[in-house]
């Protein structure tokens, strides 16, 4: 299967398609640290840039389209001005580059809101372009907490097939869903990630192999962890080497998402990555702590994980606050370990701020593992 990726990010559907030997024709992103992530991983698979030269591409035939277009005009919390803002539009370049290379199998992916967004009007005039163009599509709203990571991310998807609409919807849908007999909305799929302390792993990468064994998809947080890998800190072992402070089975931990609309806190999960610059806040509650009489004192963490430096104290019992690192929120939507920490601007490592402003922009890596296994099994038949 060879696919163009637009709107690349840093490329959740590559990694989760790798094990599918599928193969990247092209990518086609602008923003800058993003487009280096593409080269670091990526050094032989080209990258168009601005999708809106597609005119200009000869790529030759393609298998699949795949991209979620800008969804800043379409989200709730946006200006809500749909196919009227010019990042709106480029839903409109991505039904020409249908229209262009004419892939059988289209791949689109976008925020609850765009379901909304014009009342309806522009998420409707898409779909009908689509069929214009001769796709039959099928469209469902996937949460990405019911895909193995412990992080509410609802998107909708849109599959399209070139003149045939039951193959599109075979990717989206169980057979029983078709016959009308569906589910509950909230029934386990295929993988759940369950309590989000279960999840939490130690040292290193910190996770288990995928299905296919190529990627190491990690746990989101690591239990007892000030820096998200491996402990709260390092003590010396009867051999006086430090080691990892071992991870406490009895912590309780609530995420709190901060600054942005529908802001919650959830003790089970991970609160929706978003694009700032900023990651939701950790609080960890030691409960053995709670046994201790007096008030303790300890430096706050900041968002550089495992350091307190320049901030000032914070009065807790038995309580720690961070917040998340980028590694976890690498884990939270299913990349491997320092997927995003490439040699940046002259320094081996890349500053925290654009590793969570890429992350909370890309898709979950479980929930375009799914849809690609689904895919190629209705290509098959």
């Amino acid at each position: 299967m060879k696919y163009l990726s637009v709107c690349s990010g840093i490329e959740a559907a590559t990694v989760a398609w790798h094990g599918l030997g599928w193969q990247p024709v092209a990518f086609s992103e602008i923003e800058k640290f993003p487009s280096a992530v593409l080269a670091h991983h990526y050094p032989t698979v080209p990258n168009l840039g601005d999708m809106t030269n597609y005119k200009e591409w000869n790529i030759g035939q393609i298998d699949l389209l795949v991209g979620g277009t800008p969804c800043q005009s379409f989200s709730v919390a946006g200006l809500r001005k749909g196919l009227d803002d010019p990042r709106g539009n480029l839903c409109l370049v991505y039904l020409g580059l249908a229209a262009r290379f004419q892939p059988r199998w289209i791949l689109w992916e976008n925020v609850p809101g765009v379901l909304s967004s014009g009342g309806g009007r522009d998420f409707g005039s898409f779909l009908g372009a689509l069929a214009e163009l001769g796709y039959g599509w099928a469209y469902a709203v996937r949460d990405a907490q019911y895909f193995g990571v412990p992080q509410r991310r609802r998107r909708v998807f849109v599959v399209g097939y070139l003149g045939d609409w039951q193959r599109a919807a075979a990717v989206l849908f169980e057979r029983h869903s078709l016959s009308g007999d569906s589910p509950p909305s909230r029934e386990k799929r295929e993988e759940t990630p369950g309590d989000i302390a279960a999840c939490l792993r130690s040292g290193g990468n910190g996770g288990v192999p995928s299905s296919r064994g190529e990627h190491l998809v990690a746990g989101t947080f690591q239990q007892n962890s000030m820096d998200g890998r491996g402990s709260l800190g390092w003590a010396p072992g009867p051999d006086q080497v430090l080691r990892p402070v071992k991870p406490q089975s009895d912590s309780q931990f609530l995420v709190m998402a901060h600054g942005q609309g529908n802001a919650e806190v959830r003790s089970d999960g991970s609160p929706s990555l978003t694009c700032n610059h900023e990651a939701p806040i950790v609080f960890e509650h030691h409960m053995q702590d709670s046994r201790i009489k007096e008030v303790s004192v300890m430096p706050q963490i900041n968002a550089k994980a495992g350091t307190g430096g320049g901030n000032l104290p914070i009065v807790q019992r038995g309580m720690q606050v961070r917040r998340l690192t980028p590694v976890e929120c690498e884990r939270l939507q299913g990349f491997p370990d320092d997927y995003t920490n490439i040699p940046w601007r002259n320094k081996p490592e890349a500053p925290d701020g654009p590793r969570y402003k890429a992350l909370g922009n890309s898709m979950a890596v479980p929930c375009m593992r799914w849809l690609g296994e689904r895919l190629q099994m209705v290509d098959n038949i």
